[in-house]
């Protein structure tokens, strides 16, 4: 029983760590993001972060895993709003939302092929595409005349520069306050939230449900803890 308590603690430790590790690669660099504090469960700033994907994220970042129709109906979305409003590519609302970028002609463009978003908020955290997003900053070297201060010497333009405005760094790596923009900083900041909102929700859907489920198996386990202990204690009192 010994040996099978130490392997079994063994191997969680070795899998921990091996999680750990494979976190910090994917997150890269340590820097300090900010909070995107998002809410799942605000079905509007859903729907605006939809449209934000679609208007400005789209033309080169698919969803290739989230189809039209289960999109519109966790975020509330009748279909005829959905097909007229949401659904600029594809023929039917059970499509995948997908572009029509050629991948080996986009990563001549952009150095690289344009990563598909599904996924992205599991991958780099919805406080990651926050800051990713809030980050920008004039560079004259770079191909697109911007670079970004949580991904260096990133190959995508400021596709949002237009609401934004454009930041510039100081030798002290500050960013200067976005100037010449449509938008506010604090609206901005509520665009983008919206944006990573959106995001967290495509890469898991069920993840309200999830939770929820998670507190009653919980509950579960709990009480049938309680009656093995006393069936336990049941059985083997006349053996102690």
């Amino acid at each position: 029983m010994k040996k099978l308590i130490i392997a079994v603690t063994f191997g969680i430790l070795c899998s921990a760590t091996t999680l750990l590790s494979f976190n910090a690669v994917a997150a890269g660099p340590s820097i300090e993001l900010d909070k995107a504090n998002n809410d799942l469960s605000d079905k509007e700033s859903l729907k605006k972060g939809f449209k934000t994907y679609i208007n400005y994220c789209l033309g080169c970042h698919q969803l290739q895993y989230q189809r039209y129709n289960r999109t519109f109906t966790d975020l509330g979305i009748d279909e005829a709003d959905g097909v007229a409003n949401y659904m600029y590519t594809g023929e039917k609302t059970g499509d995948h939302i997908l572009n029509s970028m050629p991948a080996k002609e986009a990563a001549a463009w952009f150095g690289s092929a344009p990563p598909d978003l599904t996924l992205e908020a599991r991958l780099r955290s919805p406080d990651w595409i926050y800051t990713y997003l809030r980050s920008f900053y004039i560079d004259e070297s770079r191909p697109f005349g911007v670079n970004n201060t949580v991904f260096k010497d990133v190959g995508m333009p400021h596709v949002l520069q237009g609401l934004q405005g454009v930041s510039t760094k100081d030798e002290h790596g500050k960013l200067s306050p976005a100037m010449g923009g449509s938008l506010t900083s604090e609206e901005y900041d509520v665009v983008v939230r919206d944006l990573t909102n959106f995001l967290e929700y495509v890469g898991e859907p069920n993840k309200l449900e999830r939770k929820a489920l998670g507190y009653w198996v919980l509950a579960f386990l709990f009480i049938f803890f309680i009656i093995a202990y006393f069936l336990k204690k049941e059985y083997w009192k006349d053996v102690h």
